[in-house]
């Protein structure tokens, strides 16, 4: 009995110790070692120059940065495996003409939660109004804010994404079910498989995407982290009609994106008919990391809009 009962202890131990292990840790420096040295530089000297400010609100913290002194605001909302500085680019390119805001989600599993804490860092920065640009989660929760906080916005634009959709919660319930029970480190395999397998020749075999992406799913993101976003990207609201809310709206997409199908990319148009759309070809999910000289111009063109 008392060596069936140490049997057991054992056991129980070394799952525990299994289910336990640390997720590995490697930052970009470490990780990008075949990006071009002047984009890899450009990097590491945004994360010195901007260090992201913090905000508790809610009982989470958000990181933010906040540069430029346009009279106009641009927020860049990220997709599921993003930072506040994966859009330092387009950041940096605007600044001279733009106040410009990028964000990193805090550990929140609702688009309401996720609302919350933009306007938490609009209200801190004082922003009234301010123009949104979002890809992947970042466009599905623009679309979400144009539904709910319309006064707010002044022009959308969503990058590489979706409508409201019963798709995607079909693809992915079985993972969201599972993944609270998942450890990290094997949820973390997961996604960096899927970045090396999908997402990276999707890109034109971009190593700035490749390392960027590599660095989140060495422990820059947790678990929960992604467990909220994927609860909260399958959340269905009613569409917003830009057009009747006087909100211009442009959509970019890229005819191969691995993570958004065509049928998905049809829908969000079809949703949207005001929109106007630019089509990038071969460009991946994360076009503004390896394309981001035509996007930031696109950008432009765009928020020169008349309102």
């Amino acid at each position: 009995m008392v060596i069936a009962v140490a049997i057991v202890l054992v056991l129980a131990m070394v799952l525990a110790g299994v289910y336990l292990w640390p997720v590995p840790r490697r930052d970009f420096e470490d990780l990008s070692a075949r990006v071009p040295p002047e984009i890899r530089l450009s990097l590491l000297e945004f994360r010195q120059h901007y260090p992201p400010q913090r905000l508790n609100s809610e009982g989470r913290v958000w990181e933010y940065v906040a540069l430029g002194e346009g009279p106009e605001t641009v927020l860049f909302l990220h997709g599921m495996a993003g930072a506040y500085d994966i859009w330092w680019q387009q950041m940096e390119a605007l600044a001279p003409d733009f106040r410009v805001l990028s964000l990193t989600y805090a550990q929140a599993d609702s688009l309401a939660a996720l609302a919350d804490g933009v306007l938490a860092i609009l209200a801190a920065e004082a922003v009234e109004v301010t123009n949104v640009v979002g890809s992947s989660l970042g466009g599905y929760l623009a679309q979400y804010l144009m539904a709910t906080q319309p006064q707010r916005l002044r022009r959308v634009v969503l990058g590489n994404t979706f409508p409201p959709n019963e798709e995607l919660a079909r693809r992915n319930a079985s993972l969201i079910r599972v993944l609270p029970w998942l450890p990290a480190w094997a949820v973390m395999r997961f996604f960096r498989r899927s970045f090396e397998q999908n997402i990276y020749p999707a890109a034109d075999y971009s190593e700035l995407v490749l390392a960027y992406l590599l660095e989140q799913a060495y422990g820059r993101m947790s678990k929960a982290q992604i467990l909220g976003r994927a609860r909260a990207v399958v959340e269905h609201f009613a569409p917003p009609d830009p057009a009747a809310l006087g909100i211009p709206l442009l959509i970019i997409e890229a005819d191969n994106d691995p993570l958004v199908p065509e049928k998905l990319r049809e829908q969000l148009k079809t949703a949207y008919p005001s929109a106007q759309v630019h089509t990038l070809h071969a460009a991946g999910h994360f076009p503004y990391l390896n394309r981001p000289e035509a996007y930031t111009r696109i950008l432009r063109e765009f928020l020169a809009t008349p309102v």
